[in-house]
């Protein structure tokens, strides 16, 4: 792993997600929706304290991930590293912390989605062991269409 010494992980606190979002906006691959409004982000990190983190140079975020868990299963979303901060480990780096947090909270697996055309990330969860799920179906409902 080929780490740079100058980049921090560290908790994803409330301080941080005006610079995740903004990591979030110029990313490609990624997919954003009222979920990832600040309050949103704010409720998430409360829910699901200590497992998700960021990835900092200086002061700058440069690289994310959300982690969170239903008490059964975990989630992954929005594992991101600036272009520039890219092949030095980092998104591995992050993917373990989170992981390891999801481990040590009692869950053994966790879901991630990833958008078919995003062939990079497609291919960087392949290089980290990923099994990808052809067989399943993702189906969304909103709630407010509850009658």
């Amino acid at each position: 792993m080929n780490t740079d010494a100058t980049v921090s992980v560290e908790s994803f606190e409330q301080r941080h997600i005006s610079q995740a979002r903004a990591l979030w906006q110029r990313s490609e691959g990624v997919g954003l929706s009222a979920a990832d409004e600040p309050d949103a982000l704010a409720a998430y990190l409360a829910r699901n304290p200590g497992l998700s983190c960021v990835a900092v140079h200086g002061e700058h975020v440069v690289g994310t991930v959300l982690c969170g868990h239903d008490g059964r299963r975990g989630f992954i979303h929005h594992l991101v590293v600036a272009p520039a901060q890219q092949r030095k480990g980092i998104g591995r780096q992050l993917l373990h912390r989170g992981l390891a947090a999801l481990r040590e909270a009692g869950i053994e697996k966790c879901h991630l989605l990833v958008f078919k055309s995003n062939e990079p990330g497609r291919a960087f969860w392949h290089s980290v062991g990923a099994e990808e799920r052809s067989h399943l179906s993702l189906f969304s409902l909103s709630t407010e269409n509850v009658a």
